[in-house]
């Protein structure tokens, strides 16, 4: 069993000596009970002391209302240069997690005006059309997917995962970017060994190194020949003649990869394990009494794709509840324990309910002016995907029970190894 407490240094702050709980809860690298961290995260909470993997110590806000305050919170930026344990040279460049703590400039690390110029940058070439042009090609892809999982049986066990879920957003994606599909499989591959808690320190800067390879290669043909994707349009968007940089453009073709992909395999899988695991909700959606959008909405609250954002820091001391976060001290954005909050969601906020009524949504791709720049895309593939899939296999189920299901060890994302089902008959 994986330890899941220690009493590494205390973080408090050194004016007040205030902090958060005595004990350390350390992040489970091999992600063996994902449901029950975010338990003992919540009970902890609002801010909690965390482990990374690899040692690393900081401060979890695990509790709803707290993690809204915080992510408005202009105390609470994104640039690591406000870390006092990178200050002190104490986080190692071959750190698992460096990928994700220090990824180079692009959205996910400014704030404030330079943030607002780089998210406008590309609103001005994710346009409406753009967007509204995947639909039919997301349709396409779908259905393509589905025809090949038709060519396996009824009681035949497959991998929803390999076959369905993991394929989609990564043809979307590529086909937004203007990818090659002959580079999918690697791209699969690298963004396996990225995402993984696994991968050996000594490995990262040389899956970063391959990752930044493929994108630049990528950038050098559509300098050469534009096409209407969205890394020309990216290459051509300005504000006042001021364009992206090099290494800003890099970046944010990175970011744009991983949040258009990553967070809906999750989304995908999740939903159909909600449903599965509850029949009564699942003949609910199949009868036409609730929508497909309440079950991802409640997909996302239940159980969000992002389990762990790394990471914030404080540029003062900011009070948190009872508890205070330290000026300099990192803070995860604990996605996977806020959205089963009883404070904000009740009784019942463990429950899968896609016919909760609440007032207040969940906040799973962020909230304020860093909401993930891949939320309107995960929700409009899962929108097309999981009413296809139904209404093509409208008796699949789940081969193993839920509890046998093994999450993926990465400590940031909420991502699942297989999903073997069997279809069913097929319409």
């Amino acid at each position: 069993m994986t330890d899941t407490t220690a009493t590494p240094a205390p973080l408090t702050c050194p004016v007040t000596g205030a902090g958060a709980a005595a004990e350390a809860i350390v992040l489970d690298p091999l992600v063996s009970d994902l449901v029950g961290e975010g338990a003992r995260l919540r009970a902890a909470g609002p801010l909690a002391r965390v482990v990374l993997p690899g040692g690393v110590p900081c401060y979890a806000v695990t509790h709803h209302t707290e993690a809204r305050a915080l992510l408005n919170d202009p105390r609470v930026v994104k640039d690591i240069g406000h870390w006092n344990a990178w200050q002190r040279g104490e986080i190692a460049m071959d750190w698992p997690l460096i990928g994700f703590v220090n990824p180079g400039p692009s959205m996910l690390t400014v704030d404030g005006p330079e943030h607002r110029r780089l998210r406008l940058l590309v609103a001005q070439a994710l346009t409406v059309r753009r967007v509204e042009h995947l639909r039919g090609n997301i349709e396409a892809i779908t259905d393509a997917l589905l025809e090949n999982l038709s060519s396996h049986t009824a009681n035949e066990v497959v991998d929803l995962k390999a076959l369905f879920a993991a394929p989609l957003p990564m043809q979307v994606v590529t086909e937004l970017m203007g990818v090659e599909q002959v580079v999918s499989p690697r791209l699969t591959a690298v963004f396996d060994r990225f995402f993984s808690s696994e991968t050996e320190p000594g490995e990262m800067p040389k899956v970063i190194a391959e990752i930044d390879e493929i994108f630049t290669a990528v950038i050098a043909e559509k300098r050469a020949t534009s096409s209407d994707d969205l890394t020309s349009a990216l290459l051509n968007a300005s504000e006042e003649g001021d364009r992206l940089t090099e290494e800003e453009l890099l970046n944010t073709i990175k970011v744009m990869v991983i949040a258009g992909h990553e967070t809906t395999i999750s989304l995908i899988l999740q939903a159909v394990i909600g449903l599965e695991t509850h029949p009564d909700q699942r003949a609910k959606v199949m009868a036409g009494e609730v929508s497909w959008e309440a079950v991802i909405e409640e997909t996302l609250r239940w159980s969000t794709p992002t389990s762990h954002v790394l990471l914030r820091y404080a540029t003062e001391d900011v009070p948190v509840g009872d508890s205070v976060l330290p000026k300099g001290e990192g803070l995860v954005i604990s996605f996977g324990a806020l959205g089963r909050d009883e404070l904000v969601h009740g009784d019942t906020a463990e429950d899968f309910d896609i016919t909760r009524e609440s007032g207040v949504k969940h906040i799973s791709f962020g909230y304020g002016p860093h909401v993930c720049p891949g939320a309107a895309l995960a929700r409009l593939e899962a929108a097309v995907a999981l009413p296809a899939l139904y209404a093509r296999f409208p008796d699949l189920t789940l081969a193993v029970p839920a509890s046998d299901l093994r999450n993926k060890a990465v400590v940031t994302q909420n991502d699942l190894v297989e999903v073997p089902v069997r279809l069913g008959k097929r319409t």
